[in-house]
């Protein structure tokens, strides 16, 4: 999976993407990350490798999908009043680029934890190429 998703990523430039939004989960805090289609391309190779690497199609969590950065997880569901209050709706928008993927391995029963197996740059990206070699 590792080695298809660096031949597909490797023709992917990196990704402007906006933070600012705030998205609220009952055991989330995220980030939205905007405009979604700049990051079709990226999502569409990842579920290609893993369609290759498992013959699964890489399913997403929700739809429509909506990327997002998750800045918090709690352990239970709690009640979004506090948080919303504290943080509000939106954040200050801020401009980042993403170079790179994070490829990872996650357990079903524990939907929250995942282990790393490798870092994937996209084209010209600033990252190098890591691989956990104990997954």
């Amino acid at each position: 999976m590792v080695g298809h998703a660096r031949r597909l990523l490797a023709h992917i430039q990196p990704v402007a993407i906006t933070l600012g939004r705030v998205l609220y989960h009952p055991r989330a805090i995220m980030l939205d990350a905007s405009p979604r289609e700049a990051l079709v391309p990226v999502l569409s190779a990842c579920q290609d490798a893993t369609r290759v690497a498992t013959g699964r199609n890489g399913e997403l969590y929700s739809e429509p999908w909506a990327p997002h950065i998750t800045i918090a997880y709690g352990n239970s569901a709690c009640p979004a009043a506090p948080a919303i209050e504290a943080l509000g709706r939106r954040l200050p928008p801020s401009a980042v680029m993403v170079t790179s993927v994070s490829l990872v391995h996650q357990t079903p029963a524990q939907r929250w934890m995942w282990d790393l197996v490798a870092h994937v740059p996209l084209a010209d990206g600033l990252h190098s190429v890591t691989e956990d070699l104990s997954a």
